[in-house]
């Protein structure tokens, strides 16, 4: 592949709900990320990245696209029978890198929909026919096991790789890889305790595998109830990332043989926090405060940890800095390029704010959310606060949250009670309460900081076209 062009490679990884408590180089010394550990040594990790929103779908729409997801119309998500998709005519990352002289390539979970507004020149039909299993079980049947093995065998995705990076073409290349892992997936009926597999596989993929998790050894996060179902989920959870990590040290080897690591940027996320009760779908601090690595062999950052406040509606937008067409910041567009503070670890006065919207999860679960979050309060407006918080059907089956039930009134620092049925507001104070249990909202000393944030939203839902601003008026 010819190297002439001056502008990088960009590679975009996204996993599938990641929590940053995960990661070994976020702190946890049980799970085994050592590829990933290695891109953080080798550039800069984020310590304030947040998703806009918290479920799938919409959250990759928002990195695609650069637009919040009522934005761009993805308020849930999109494979059948919810449907949703974004609006016509709305302009996508694929598209742009196009028009930018880039050849994109992308393999893995799609979750967008249309595919006609994604047009990426290079998309294997082993992935696009089985984006997800749920995807391969209404293509090529319930039985298709070979269906459901591809899309978790994340070294065989990074595998096929190699036949995009090593085109002979001048242009620089764009791959957006799209793991299915560390999702849930199926209860492992052979389990006395009936954990959740996330996608592992009960035989090791050619050329691969599996590592395995003790219950005992793993590290129960505050936001869970320490239960031995909780435990086996954990370990199941533990598995499914260490293949993840596997497929991108693979996809990194790849790059090394092919000679461009020296001109390539790889970026890594996920799309929201791990498939466990209050975090997913929820917007507390275990479903939006995720991780974010970025190795760029265009600056000077090795080991760096980076403290600004960076979302995923900057991701298109950095991305297009780096493509050398910076994307003019228009009303809609509250994102923008970090580029600027890559070597800048200190960058708090950059950003004191980040907002994130959650509409739907699967179209069933209406329950929308809009956060303000700065660096000491978080700020919950929940509009359809009368209705119970509806959890989404793979977390209410978990062992994690059904064990927490029988065993008592509380889902590891929060009561039940406070967790399903929320005030319309929520105001915490992330230094003295990091966990969000104790809600100030109907605090008289805070009343004037519940005013101005309540203003803020509004700001906020008029300059990203929220159709749920006018809720506001007869509330």
């Amino acid at each position: 592949m010819s190297q002439t062009a001056k502008r990088p490679n960009i590679v975009l990884i996204i996993s599938d709900d990641h929590g940053r408590e995960a990661l070994g180089c976020y702190g946890n010394p049980v799970v085994k990320t050592p590829n990933l550990d290695a891109l953080a040594a080798e550039g800069i990790r984020f310590s304030n990245s947040f998703c806009t929103t918290a479920s799938c779908a919409p959250s990759r729409s928002v990195v695609l696209t650069g637009l919040h997801n009522h934005t761009n119309g993805t308020f849930g998500l999109t494979h059948s029978p919810h449907n949703f998709s974004i609006a016509e005519g709305i302009k996508t990352l694929p598209i742009y890198l196009g028009e930018a002289g880039y050849r994109t390539g992308r393999i893995g979970k799609q979750h967008y929909r249309p595919v006609s507004q994604f047009p990426f020149d290079w998309d294997p039909e082993e992935t696009s026919k089985a984006i997800s299993s749920y995807d391969a079980q209404e293509v090529h049947g319930d039985d298709d096991d070979e269906a459901y093995r591809r899309v978790r065998d994340d070294m065989l995705k990074a595998d096929h790789c190699a036949d995009f990076i090593n085109q002979e073409d001048d242009r620089p290349f764009f791959l957006y890889f799209a793991s299915y892992n560390p999702h849930r997936e199926n209860v492992r009926p052979d389990h006395p305790l009936r954990p959740d597999d996330f996608g592992n596989p009960t035989e090791d993929f050619p050329c691969d595998k599996e590592l395995k998790f003790d219950p005992d050894d793993v590290i129960v996060p505050s936001f869970l109830t320490d239960t031995p179902e909780t435990r086996a989920e954990l370990a199941e959870y533990y598995q499914s990332i260490n293949r993840l990590d596997r497929g991108i040290g693979r996809l990194i080897k790849h790059l090394e043989d092919a000679g461009v690591m020296d001109n390539t940027v790889i970026m890594y996320l996920t799309d929201n926090g791990s498939a466990f009760p209050v975090s997913k779908t929820t917007l507390y601090e275990p479903s939006m405060r995720l991780p974010f690595i970025i190795r760029s062999p265009l600056h000077k950052g090795r080991g760096v940890v980076n403290d600004a406040m960076v979302n995923w509606a900057d991701i298109t937008p950095t991305i297009m800095d780096f493509a050398g067409r910076p994307m003019e910041k228009a009303e809609e567009f509250l994102g923008e390029s970090i580029l600027p503070i890559l070597d800048d670890p200190d960058a708090k006065e950059w950003r004191d704010e980040v907002f994130s919207a959650h509409s739907f999860h699967q179209v069933t679960n209406y329950y929308p959310m809009r956060v303000i979050r700065t660096r000491k309060y978080k700020f919950f407006y929940n509009i359809a606060w009368k209705l119970a918080y509806p959890t989404a059907s793979d977390l209410w089956r978990s062992g994690a949250l059904q064990s927490a039930m029988r065993e008592g009134d509380t889902i590891g620092k929060r009561t039940f009670d406070s967790y399903i049925n929320r005030p319309m507001f929520e105001l915490y104070d992330l230094d003295e309460d990091p966990d969000e249990v104790n809600n100030l909202a109907a605090d008289p000393a805070f009343a004037d900081m519940v005013e101005d944030f309540k203003e803020r939203i509004k700001v906020y839902q008029k300059a990203t076209k929220d159709p749920w601003l006018h809720k506001w008026e007869y509330e």
